[in-house]
């Protein structure tokens, strides 16, 4: 092996490593991103907006393991509370603490 064969071969291998090394933490840190509370809360109540007007809302600031069947993980609590049929009435709701998807909502 010629030099220039392998000064071409050492940059090869060090560039595929450095490759494989960004991808390793983009997906670690990327694991434990999760979106602002206020954030899912915001789109809970623009969903809820459109039907009616809503009285109230909270969302709890600390994530929570959750598993449903197989699927695991972290998820926050919220309500909102708004007026139907001139009676207040409240729905509690479990958003992904990752995605903000509502995965479960129910009126109290």
């Amino acid at each position: 092996m010629t030099a220039k064969n392998g000064q071409l071969y050492q940059l090869s291998l060090t560039g595929v490593l450095g490759g494989i090394m960004g991808i390793f933490i983009t997906r670690l840190l990327g694991g434990f991103s999760r979106l602002d509370p206020d954030t899912i809360l915001n789109q809970v109540k623009h969903q809820f907006r459109q039907e009616s007007p809503i009285e109230g809302a909270w969302i709890e600031k600390h994530a929570v393991p959750f598993q449903k069947f197989a699927v695991k993980t972290q998820v926050y609590y919220g309500g909102i509370t708004r007026y139907e049929d001139e009676q207040l009435v409240q729905y509690q709701f479990i958003a992904d603490a990752n995605t903000g998807s509502v995965l479960d909502i129910h009126r109290l």
